[in-house]
């Protein structure tokens, strides 16, 4: 299925010429998606194989594993099968596999390229390098320095791919590794475990070591492709493309290799200069939102709000073309001050009666249809609970539709005492219908044997999206939302299993759209996350994008408004926000007691990420932090704000 790719516009310098990108020590080639930048490198890879095939000679290629090269692989497979790409030349050697790990192991790196790759082409087996993670501790010595041999016998890597982790490792070369390192065991930083850690079912689970090439291998490869994806990796591809080579960011190593290239996608592309304040590296073509970018960039940087910048401030700052084109300055604070203070609004459905002209939401119709889109069930609350109250207090008619079960975030301990009560309520009542003591029996039995590949069995998800169901109604019941009105989608691609999901199908987009007919909202609201720890959230979006572009001359769509909010991860910068939405004190106080009904998911829920703060003490500090942005910017001063980005589907 082809999924219509999601990103938001980033605004600024987009061609890639020597002056826009003087601050990049490396080359680099920005895509709208990872789907459109994967299919250029594996149009580049099938291009040396059938060069190096009409010469009788093979291509040595350096492949990744992980999220990041799938779509190159894909799209390798799909040349294959259609346009008869034969793999019969190629001789690869991958980069790394965990330490500990059997080759049969499920999170190892050798199932996922055969399951990813090599099983779909005519490679050769014996044309397949994988380090072996399950070697004697006292074996991989000799394995490694084996490994270094036979890439030279090979003739070397011609084309290497790359993703690069949070910490900057390429492969797994963790901060510190030297130039001139070669394949060897390593310890796996705390942060790239905890990155891998969902696929782990835990931290703890995951492999403290692993076998990887070195900086010294990798950098002595013929031709290099570093791709990274999504706004997680932003500010590491920031640091290591703009910033002096350093071996605390082994990717900036690459800044020395003659033939590197790095390819992003637009989430992937925001942290570097000509994207984030272009108005410093060329001639900008200067719009609204981009002049309002600027100018709260001024303000932070010289520490005034919007009404007290001076045209000194303008002009020591790169921003004197600004003033030339838009100016005079005194002109430009007042338009964006207005434009800042025209997202605020208490009526997040629209006010009755008033003139709407510079609201961001309309008057009419009154009251509204509201969907509520949550691929967890706790992410209406998180994100944007206090606005979800405000809308249910002003009457619209709100429906809250949770895409997922949420039942991988469930830990066993809790479906066991959940089942447990079950059959301790059967003992009190002498109600023996249910027979849950058969269920607690069994799902006990399944513990004592459960280990990292095990797929749950259909009555434990089944108790532990019940479990979820009902901490999600006694959320909305808080919040005065009709029981009729909360709905549970189920979508297929979730129901796995394991932690590792489905790929987003048609079923789930046929869901969403029946029920978005049914309901004809003249509001629509979801979680428009470019990053998140899950994935959930971004193939959450995928479908409702995918479901709007194929309703799109429905006639109820036609007065149907789209607001993304963001996870609980992170927050939208101001430059992009549409709606604002200030919370009381009060309302602060409403929205955390409505998470707290999530009881699954507090006290150490089991998906944290790198941030173990509970997810009611990250969502109030973020809503905090954008109101104290307010504040300094000139606004009123409000305890906490919400914000909201307005989607178009074109």
């Amino acid at each position: 299925m082809n999924m219509i790719p999601y990103s938001l516009s980033i605004n600024g310098v987009t061609d890639a010429d020597a002056f826009a990108t003087r601050y990049e020590k490396l080359p680099v080639k920005v895509a709208n998606s990872a789907v459109e930048a994967s299919k250029v490198i594996a149009s580049r890879i099938a291009e040396m194989i059938r060069q190096r095939s009409t010469e009788g000679k093979n291509l040595v290629l350096g492949l990744a594993t992980g999220s990041t090269p799938i779509h190159v692989y894909n799209e390798l497979i799909r040349i294959h099968k259609e346009e008869g790409l034969s793999f019969s030349n190629v001789v690869t050697f991958n980069l790394d596999e965990y330490y500990s790990l059997h080759p049969e192991h499920s999170q190892s790196y050798h199932h996922f390229m055969w399951e990813r790759l090599f099983r779909h082409i005519d490679i050769p087996a014996e044309n397949i390098n994988i380090p072996k993670g399950d070697l004697p501790l006292e074996e991989v010595n000799a394995f490694c320095k084996t490994y270094e041999i036979k890439i030279k016998e090979a003739g070397g890597i011609d084309i290497q791919l790359l993703g690069i982790g949070r910490t900057g490792h390429i492969g797994f070369n963790e901060p510190g590794s030297a130039l001139n390192s070669r394949t060897r065991l390593v310890t796996l930083d705390r942060l790239t475990r905890i990155d891998t850690s969902d696929s782990f079912n835990g931290e703890e689970n995951v492999p403290k070591y692993a076998i990887t090439m070195g900086v010294g291998t990798i950098m002595a490869a013929r031709e290099i492709f570093l791709m990274a994806w999504g706004e997680g990796k932003a500010s590491i591809i920031q640091k290591a493309v703009e910033e002096p080579i350093t071996d605390t960011i082994p990717t900036s190593y690459l800044q020395n290799h003659p033939n590197t290239f790095i390819i992003l996608d637009r989430a992937a592309a925001i942290e570097l200069t000509r994207f984030k304040t272009p108005w410093l590296v060329s001639t900008c073509e200067w719009n609204d939102r981009l002049i309002r970018k600027a100018v709260l960039w001024l303000c932070l940087k010289v520490q005034k709000p919007i009404l007290k910048l001076s045209e000194r401030d303008y002009n020591d700052n790169g921003m004197s073309d600004l003033i030339t084109e838009h100016g005079p300055f005194s002109k430009i604070n007042i338009d964006v001050f207005n434009d800042l203070q025209h997202t605020i609004t208490g009526w997040p459905g629209g006010k009755p009666g008033v003139d709407d002209s510079t609201r961001p939401e309309r008057a009419l119709p009154y009251p509204k249809r509201v969907v509520l889109f949550s691929p967890h069930p706790d992410d209406d609350v998180i994100s944007m609970g206090g606005t979800f109250a405000r809308l249910v207090e002003q009457k619209h008619n709100v429906h809250v539709a949770y895409q997922t079960s949420g039942s991988i975030a469930v830990s066993d301990d809790d479906a066991l005492r959940y089942i447990d009560f079950v059959t301790n309520f059967e003992d009190i009542f002498d109600i023996k219908d249910f027979e849950a003591e058969k269920i607690y029996q069994k799902t006990a039995e399944y513990y004592k044997h459960k280990n990292k590949e095990s797929i749950e069995p259909g009555e434990l998800l089944a108790i532990k999206a019940a479990i979820r169901k009902g901490e999600a109604r006694a959320s909305c019941r808080y919040i005065g939302l009709p029981e009729e009105n909360v709905h549970f989608l189920n979508l297929p691609f979730y129901e796995s299993g394991t932690v590792k999901k489905n790929p987003a199908g048609e079923a789930d987009i046929l869901i969403t759209m029946e029920f978005l007919r049914k309901i004809k909202p003249h509001q629509i609201y979801a979680a428009g996350d470019l990053r998140d720890p899950h994935g959930t959230h971004r193939v959450c979006i995928d479908i409702i994008i995918e479901a709007l572009h194929r309703m799109i001359d429905d006639e109820w769509f036609k007065d149907c408004r789209i607001w993304f909010y963001r996870g609980a991860w992170q927050e939208w910068e101001l430059d992009m926000v549409d709606m604002a939405v200030p919370l009381s004190p009060e309302e602060v106080e409403i929205k955390r007691n409505a998470i707290f009904r999530h009881q699954s998911q507090k006290d150490g829920a089991m998906f944290m990420g790198s941030d173990k703060r509970e997810f009611w003490q990250r969502a109030e500090e973020r809503n905090r932090n954008t109101a104290r942005l307010y504040d300094k910017f000139g606004m009123a001063e409000y305890e906490a704000i919400e914000v909201f980005v307005r989607y178009t589907v074109d």
